[in-house]
């Protein structure tokens, strides 16, 4: 049974890269107007939507974790922190290679770092993005050298990682707000449902409330594929700040409706009320369910939470980057098969990723140092003597 089950998804996983290499080269032979639905009245479609603001802030899980570890010293955590930190690396990786495929001349990327616009919110993001995953490959790089047996490395990398985690989640709290920043400038265009002055804080409150998510949501998957799960005991806890997160989040998102003047519009009959009750919905559902005890002692439970959750916070960044825009842009926008096939093979690959490095790194197995040596981890075997 697990021999079919595994033949089936590398046969959809391969379909899904075939399509994805299809449109790559219609991408960048043909550009933008070959390969999407794009406009001059719609320039921003789903890979921005859903490959940058959904991708970055499904990685959020790594600083948060990282500085409960490092800096709180909340040492109980440090299981989760390997595959939180594996988790943002990818999701860094991956936006990056989305955005390339989004912007119109790509080759001209390197331009934020020479010609710079202080005053640009981009400006900030691009700079935040590109140091932020620069932290994220130094934090992840110790999986790697335990595995090629490199402990002079390794203790170089541990008497920097507190600076480097301080560092992290600087930049991570400056863009993960910054992201919702961009929008600010759209007050006439996003529909009154989303846009907000407080758009920095509900982004970056949403951010930490998936983040615990994901980790939960890996748990489950990585259960299932390798047999590594998290302890129920962590997750619990894990859930219960997602929870509150959560509670806080949508307490401000109506308290905000109600000081702009514009609560009575959640009633009205229109399209964006219902994607406006379908995103709230689906945080409120699992915000609620994982305030009882009995649920979070559930692993299946927990794990149908975190679906919800992440389905929730995906439909809040394509609400405010799509469906709050279109009316005000007088230009319908659905994307091309060529865009969605970029999507998916962009999720391929990350879940591609994640499973090569369980498999061959110590993912879930955090490293035990004594006072004097650090060397491979228990049961592990270094990779140059795999070769």
């Amino acid at each position: 049974m697990n021999r079919v089950r595994n033949y089936f998804w590398r046969v959809v996983v391969s379909l899904i890269f075939a399509a994805g290499l299809w449109a790559t080269v219609v991408r960048f032979t043909r550009g933008l107007g070959g390969a999407t639905h794009l406009s001059d009245s719609f320039p921003w479609g789903l890979w921005i939507g859903f490959d940058l603001l959904c991708g970055v802030g499904l990685a959020a899980g790594g600083f948060a974790i990282a500085a409960t570890v490092y800096l709180l010293h909340l040492e109980k955590y440090r299981p989760i922190l390997r595959p939180t930190i594996l988790t943002a690396f990818l999701g860094y990786m991956l936006v990056i290679a989305a955005l390339m495929y989004d912007l119109g001349r790509p080759w001209r990327i390197w331009h934020a770092l020479v010609f710079w616009n202080p005053r640009s919110v981009m400006f900030e993001v691009a700079w935040c993005v590109m140091l932020y995953t620069a932290v994220l490959a130094l934090e992840f790089s110790p999986m790697l050298w335990e595995r090629l047996g490199w402990a002079p490395v390794q203790r170089v990398m541990r008497a920097v990682t507190i600076p480097l985690v301080g560092l992290g989640v600087i930049l991570s709290t400056l863009h993960q707000s910054s992201l919702g920043s961009l929008y600010l400038i759209v007050p006439t265009k996003l529909d009154p449902l989303w846009y907000s002055p407080l758009l920095p804080l509900f982004f970056f409150l949403s951010s930490i409330a998936v983040g615990m998510a994901m980790v939960i949501f890996e748990s489950g998957l990585s259960a299932r594929a390798f047999g590594k799960a998290l302890e129920l005991s962590l997750l619990k806890q894990v859930a219960r700040v997602m929870a509150v997160t959560l509670a806080v989040y949508l307490l401000l998102r109506f308290q905000d409706l109600v000081w702009r003047g514009v609560l009575s519009q959640v009633w009205t009959a229109r399209g964006e009320t219902a994607l406006f009750w379908l995103e709230n919905a689906l945080l409120a559902i699992p915000m609620a369910l994982c305030f009882s005890g009995r649920l979070r002692s559930n692993p299946q439970g927990l794990f149908g939470c975190a679906v919800l959750v992440v389905a929730g916070f995906l439909a809040n960044r394509l609400n405010v980057s799509v469906s709050g825009l279109q009316r005000s842009a007088g230009a319908p926008y659905f994307p091309s098969w060529m865009e969605i096939a970029v999507t998916l093979t962009i999720v391929a690959a990350g879940f591609v990723l994640f499973n090569l490095a369980v498999r061959y790194l110590a993912v879930f197995r955090p490293a035990k140092y004594d006072a004097v040596t650090v060397g491979v981890p228990e049961g592990t075997t270094p990779l140059r003597s795999w070769l």
